[in-house]
Parts: C-alpha cells; structure tokens; sequence
C-alpha cells in the first residue's frame, strides 16, 4: 500500500496506474492548467508538473510509494534520517542518491518539462517527437540524458550534479487579427511562416490555428519547436499567436465579457411613436423587433443568450444589449413648435 495518494490524486490516476495512463493524465492536466490558456493555473501547472516528474520516475515513484512526498523529493522526513549511510542497504544513500544539494521544483522546471513533452503539440499519448535525436527521449524515460532516467541534466550524480542545460529557445509573439464571427463560430486559421532551417537556409511552414468558439481577444496560443532554428538551443523558437479582435460593423463585445451591444438607430418620430424593425443576431438569426410606447434616448433592452459562446461553459452564451440611438432633431420649425406645444 502506498504511504500517501496525493500525486496520484493531482493526476486523477489510481496508485496502480500505468505509465501509460500517467503520460496521458499528465498531458491533460498541463493542457488545462498552463498559464497561457484560459483555464491556465500557474500553481496547479507546477503541482501536476512536479506529480508527473516524479511518478514517471520508476525510481522516484518508488520512494513515493514507500516514503511519501518528502522523501521523493530529496528531504528526510521528520523523527529520523532512513536515507543516511551508503552502506547500509538503503537505495538511496551515497552517491548517486537524492540526498544532500536537492533542488527545489520551480516553474521553471514545470514549463521545462511541458515543453521536453512536445508542449501544445502533445499528443493523446503525451508525446510528439522521435525517441531519440536532440530533445528525444533516451534511457527508457521520458527525459533521458542522465543516468537511472533523471530529468536531463542531472547525471550520475542524483539532484546535487545538475548539470548545465542548453538555453531554452526564444518565445515570439505575434498577432492574429481575427473577426467576431471567427470568435463566435470558431474555426481553423492557416499562417504560413517563412522561417531559418537547421542550416540557416530559409524555409516555408503552414500552420493551423484552431480557434475555439467564444475565446478572447488576447488569447494566447502556443506552437513550440516550429519558429526560427536556434544553433544554440537545438531547437527551434515558440511561436505565440495572440488573437486581436477585428472592428465589426454592428456588433461590439462589451469589454472582455461574453455580452455583445449593437446599436439601433431610430428617428425621433420612431422614438415618440414606437416602430418594427428586425435585428440580425451574430449567428445570423432574423429578430423582429417592436415598440408602441416612447423610447428614450440611449436606453436598452437585454435578450439572455444572444451574445458570444462562454469557451468554459459549452452550449451557454451571454446577452445581447440592444442600445437606442435616437436620432434626435437639432432645430424646429415653427410648425413643429406648434405641433409640440399644442399636443403636450
């Protein structure tokens, strides 16, 4: 039986659950809590990083299971030191152990294995890139390079002979003019990129950006490994799509909220008199519109579920404020007068 179920339970595996099955519940708990997306968590993102580092670890995990948290972690857990002495059976004393300059888990940490797992390009089995080669995988874990299948880096010297890793490749952002009805209906965009290869010779790519119904302006998406090639990173640049809202000719979204406002215009007779008009919703629905009694100026009336898709809550919208604009009269004549003065 297992000491503790916490890292288990950030992954939302059972104790007895696969690599298999850790690999893929890791992809989906970094997809939903990365910083960048809009469910994003940063805390949440480093524990289930954290989870996944250590119950990926054949030898790791066992520590967990045996010792809990604490132990895997490097530290000696209170009311006795069972890690001391080299010699005296226990696996985890001496060199090559986790005791003594143990480095705490960090963010950085957290987006260096995200990225070493393909980043947003993970697939369903946790993994988007070769065995083998520059940020492969090697020795039968998912961050080879150093001995017992430690995150790269660390060597035959346990977590106090961290070794220097290469820098890590640049992020560049750019942005993604998108429409409202992009925004409202979602869809894929196509962005050729004219890019430097491994040789500094310049190469095109196409990318497709999947735009989910009801995301931002401001959104940001992610493509590692796909921008320019940096010789002194072995890899390539992230490239971050941030979308920008296009100016719609009707419909404004009200701020960074789900309500859409668009404006009807109406002459002043209209707004003494009442009128029929229709509204074209932004999904294209006709809506007939009436009024008998007076309107006033900028005044508005609210329809529940007309406005843009709420990307966390699927199949729900916001509102939509229909704001009068009242063509009002700048001058009279003395008919009109007349008429005012005699009827109110």
């Amino acid at each position: 039986m297992v000491k503790e179920t916490k890292l288990y339970d950030l992954l939302e595996v059972s104790p007895s659950a696969s690599e298999t099955e850790i690999k893929k519940a890791y992809r989906k708990a970094a997809l939903k809590y990365h910083p960048d997306k809009p469910t994003g968590d940063t805390e949440k993102f480093k524990e289930v990083s954290e989870a996944f580092d250590i119950l990926s670890n054949g030898d790791k995990r066992q520590v967990y299971d045996d010792y809990g948290l604490e132990a895997a972690r490097g530290n000696a857990p209170a009311g006795g030191n069972p890690f001391a002495g080299a010699g005296s059976g226990n696996p985890f004393g001496g060199a090559g152990g986790y005791g003594g300059g143990h480095h705490g888990f960090s963010q950085a940490d957290a987006f260096n294995i995200f990225s070493q797992m393909g980043g947003f390009g993970m697939g369903d089995d946790g993994f988007s890139f070769s065995s083998s080669g520059p940020g492969g995988f090697g020795g039968g874990h998912p961050f080879g390079g150093g001995a017992g299948g430690m995150p790269g880096g660390f060597g035959g010297q346990g977590f106090g002979g961290r070794s220097a890793r290469r820098p890590e490749p640049d992020t560049v952002s750019m942005p993604l003019p998108v429409s409202l009805e992009d925004l409202f209906h979602g869809g894929v965009k196509k962005m050729k990129l004219n890019r430097k290869g491994l040789h500094g010779e310049r190469e095109s790519k196409v990318l497709e950006v999947n735009i989910k119904p009801g995301w931002k302006a401001g959104t940001k998406i992610n493509f590692t490994n796909e921008g320019d090639y940096q010789p002194e990173c072995q890899a390539r640049q992230t490239l971050q799509f941030v979308l920008e809202e296009k100016p719609h000719p009707v419909f404004k979204r009200d701020g960074t909220s789900n309500n859409l406002i668009v404006n009807l215009p109406i002459t002043f007779k209209e707004s003494l008199c009442g009128f029929d008009k229709d509204i074209t919703t932004i999904d294209g629905k006709r809506l007939p519109f009436s009024k008998t009694q007076p309107v006033q100026p900028n005044s508005s009336a609210l329809y529940p579920g007309l406005g843009m898709p709420i990307s966390k809550s699927p199949g729900q919208r916001g509102d939509m404020e229909v704001i009068f604009k009242v063509d009002y009269p700048i001058s009279l004549t003395p008919q009109q007068k007349q008429a005012i003065q005699t009827n109110f």
